[in-house]
């Protein structure tokens, strides 16, 4: 089965009646129709998340913020460990794709979502509007995340910076924040998680091809520092384009 093909009527089914359990006025059934109606023509994956976040969009309260606590409701369990996340929890790629499309709308409320839905699943996606259009405020938000106890959650501060993050459209804040990505980056260079280590290192190495520069400034620093395994490790991956 292709990885498209998951997003189907009966995923669509599967979030309507979680949210109907959390709210009796959502009408679950328009949403899978109008779900359903628009997957006949056999879209892509893209097109897919597209067609649940407009059904949501729709369906859903219009006040925002009302929308984001109902959708919060359904997310489920934070994850216990760092393994999981691309395991479980792919309905949650569709609540994603929502918040992506309407993050401006209300950002504090939009970051606070995105923090809980990356310790089910993932929020790099959602997170890139905030940092294309509100890049101070949103780089503040995710120095804390860098620090957060949660180690999804500091991962999400490293992936949702990346420049060239598989799936979005390419992303220069790190380019254009230098100082504040470097520091972020800083944060995470010791991280005991591999989960972590890795996505510093493809941020390393998406720079790397970007503006080497800059790479070579935040290792070069690294490595006066008595650099641990955890950041050797990084620098390696980070430098794997060069070899």
């Amino acid at each position: 089965m292709k990885f498209k093909d998951y997003y189907t009527g009966e995923c669509a089914r599967l979030i309507a009646d979680k949210l109907c359990a959390v709210d009796s006025s959502f009408n679950a059934d328009a949403f899978v129709s109008d779900v359903e109606r628009e997957l006949t023509s056999d879209p892509s994956f893209s097109a897919r998340q597209d067609i649940f976040a407009a059904a949501l969009e729709d369906l859903l309260p219009q006040d925002y913020r009302r929308a984001l606590q109902l959708l919060e409701q359904i997310l489920g369990p934070p994850l216990e460990q760092a393994e999981g996340m691309f395991t479980h929890g792919w309905w949650l790629w569709p609540v994603g794709r929502y918040v992506e499309r309407n993050a401006l709308r209300d950002a504090d409320a939009s970051l606070l979502f995105i923090r809980e839905l990356t310790r089910r699943f993932t929020g790099e996606f959602a997170v890139r509007p905030l940092l294309a259009e509100r890049p101070r405020e949103t780089l503040s938000c995710m120095r804390g995340w860098a620090a957060d106890p949660d180690v999804h959650v500091r991962r999400l501060a490293s992936e949702g910076l990346r420049i060239s993050l598989p799936w979005a459209r390419k992303l220069t804040v790190a380019i254009e924040y230098f100082e504040e990505y470097r520091e972020i980056l800083t944060q995470l260079k010791s991280a005991p998680e591999k989960f972590v280590q890795k996505s510093v290192g493809n941020n390393l190495n998406d720079l790397m091809k970007t503006d080497p520069e800059k790479a070579w400034l935040i290792i070069h620093t690294w490595e006066q520092d008595s650099p641990s395994p955890a950041t050797r490790w990084i620098i390696k991956h980070g430098t794997r384009s060069l070899r």
